[in-house]
């Protein structure tokens, strides 16, 4: 049986095959002016997929950068601020030491103590240091308003303890600058693990010289109290006021207990009495107005001036733990920038990478797009000489 082919049908045919070769044309003109190959997502669904997602994947990079910028320019001020404070407690360190200087006057002094309120003013301007933003850096996550205020008791912190952590490349997150209360508040006394005090009343001329660990006994964290009974006599009083202990002392030897020592120079008087235990907390700006308050003082008695002479030094031990504090604020901060810095070198790494592959995915082969546009053009020109002359093929033309 032959199958019958009609006139409409080879018109038909031809007129197809015309549309396909114009439509693919269409399609490669497109994509040369526009240079991408993904014109529409019909054109290759899987990859526009994959280049959406990839597209997203970027831009959270692109957040995670300003992340990275933003907690850097704070963690930038903050090294600067306390390298300022570190700067003041420097000096206030000097002026302890010179103040402690037996054959000064209490105008001298005096002197000292109005440069020390200068250095307090300036230290509590440095706490409420801002980020250029409107944001202050030691408030914690309540950065809105000034953390530190001056009280009648002294300075308050109005922030919190909380410390952000920012996301700056993929899982991997930085700490914010450091809460105000941890830099300023809660600076351990002491040598920052022990701490010892002569108490107020004393009547006699005995100063500190020194505490610590006894190296022959374990201290447990225990706190005890020693008082001079008389004729160089004493009693070790636990932190119940039981006696637990007791002993002859001569000046300068270390009296020993439960782990711990002390060296008394000068002539306790009976009933003086002595404290040793575990370091407490006090803020930077209590120290600098403790040590402020003692060099305003003109004891004339020589238990007066034991007391001041024992204050000195624990000023002295107090700014040298908060050096510390800031010294170490400082390192935490110095290595939350260097985990910024490692962090942008991972975000740069993944956007070469990802550019590239969408690059792929999107962007037009110039070379193989011109040759297809060339062998379409070239195939539609021959599929319409092909209907030209197919028109020829009529029986009408014969029939003249």
């Amino acid at each position: 049986m032959t199958d019958r082919i009609s006139t409409g049908m080879m018109y038909g045919q031809s007129l197809s095959g015309m549309l396909v070769r114009q439509k693919q044309l269409n399609t490669l003109q497109q994509q040369l002016a526009t240079g991408q190959k993904l014109v529409t997502a019909k054109d290759d669904p899987v990859a526009a997929g994959t280049a959406v997602g990839l597209d997203r994947t970027l831009a959270e990079l692109e957040r995670f950068g300003k992340n990275a910028n933003t907690v850097a320019n704070r963690l930038g001020l903050q090294e600067n601020v306390l390298a300022q404070a570190g700067d003041y407690m420097i000096r206030v360190n000097e002026l302890a030491i010179q103040a402690n200087n037996s054959s000064l006057s209490d105008q001298d002094r005096q002197a000292i103590a109005a440069e020390l309120r200068s250095i307090y003013d300036g230290m509590l301007s440095v706490a409420n240091s801002t980020d250029g933003s409107g944001r202050y850096l030691f408030g914690g996550s309540a950065d809105d308003a000034a953390p530190f205020s001056r009280t009648s008791g002294g300075v308050a912190y109005h922030g919190d303890q909380t410390q952000r952590r920012v996301e700056v490349a993929p899982e991997t997150f930085v700490k914010d600058a450091t809460p105000g209360s941890e830099i300023f508040m809660r600076v351990r006394t002491g040598d920052g693990t022990m701490d010892a005090s002569a108490q107020a009343a004393n009547a006699g001329t005995g100063v500190i010289a020194g505490y610590g660990r006894d190296s022959g006994g374990a201290w447990n964290g225990a706190s005890y109290r020693i008082v001079f009974t008389g004729a160089g006599a004493y009693d070790v009083l636990d932190g119940t006021g039981a006696t637990v202990g007791g002993g002859t002392w001569t000046a300068g030897e270390d009296i020993t207990h439960g782990g711990v020592r002390i060296a008394i120079d000068g002539q306790p008087a009976p009933g003086d009495a002595f404290d040793v235990g575990p370091a407490g907390t006090r803020d930077v700006f209590a120290t600098l107005q403790n040590l402020i308050g003692t060099l305003e003082s003109s004891p004339a008695s020589p238990a007066g001036q034991a007391a001041r002479q024992n204050a000195l030094q624990a000023a002295m031990r107090d700014v040298a733990r908060a050096s510390e504090q800031m010294i170490d604020a400082r390192a935490a901060g110095g290595a939350q920038l260097a985990a910024i810095d490692d962090a942008g070198a991972v975000r740069e790494a993944n956007d070469v990478t990802m550019q590239g592959t969408l690059s792929e995915l999107r962007d037009l082969d110039y070379a193989e797009a011109i040759t297809r546009f060339q062998l379409e053009s070239t195939a539609l020109q021959t599929a319409q000489t092909v209907f030209t002359r197919m028109q020829g093929l009529s029986l009408f033309n014969l029939l003249r």
